[in-house]
């Protein structure tokens, strides 16, 4: 990891202390699904990282004011970008990754890098990962079991079908059979059949 990449995962440490499922180390995975997927995909990795380090830098302030975290987030990475003479003709293509690559936005990632930090933020809430922030998440918001397998079943069932890239779409095929079983064998634990006499 260059220099310049290590400062800005510095930056976005100190914004995210404290911020639950959606925490530094969501940050960490993300940029490490974005190598892989970006090498893959041939995207241009200095658009592609930048993104990825800040695309969930203002969780935060979403929290603290409502504000949407893909948009105060884009702002937050091209002053951040502009502060350190980051090339210019590459941020309005990093902003544009960190608005679209939220699930519930509604904007669509119309780059490459985009749609790869797209594909590696939802590749996270798949698969083993995603179960634990699952229930991370339904703890920290005091809810319980019912309420986690309710979430896995209404969203994070239907990300394998809103991958954009090929090489994700391989990785989510497996990180959705792990929910599928994982979801049966939930349902076998917390609803068993009645003994037989």
């Amino acid at each position: 990891m260059d220099e310049e990449t290590a400062a800005m995962l510095d930056y976005v440490r100190a914004a995210l202390q404290g911020s639950g499922a959606h925490g530094f180390d969501h940050t960490l995975r993300v940029v490490g699904l974005c190598e892989t997927l970006g090498a893959r995909e041939s995207a241009d990795m200095t658009i592609l990282i930048p993104a990825a380090v800040f695309h969930d830098i203002a969780r935060p302030v979403e929290e603290e004011t409502g504000v949407p975290h893909e948009e105060e987030g884009a702002r937050m990475a091209a002053a951040y970008l502009e502060s350190i003479h980051y090339p210019a003709d590459r941020i309005p293509a990093i902003v544009h990754a960190v608005r679209a690559h939220r699930y519930s936005s509604g904007i669509a990632p119309e780059t490459l890098e985009a749609r790869v930090l797209s594909d590696a933020d939802n590749l996270d809430a798949m698969g083993a990962v995603g179960i634990a922030r699952t229930f991370m998440q339904a703890g920290a918001q005091h809810n319980g079991i019912p309420d986690a397998a309710d979430h896995i079943r209404a969203k994070l069932l239907n990300l394998k079908d809103l991958m954009y890239t090929e090489s994700a779409r391989e990785i989510a095929g497996r990180r959705h059979a792990l929910l599928l079983a994982f979801l049966a064998a939930l349902d076998d634990e917390v609803n068993p059949l009645p003994r037989s006499a």
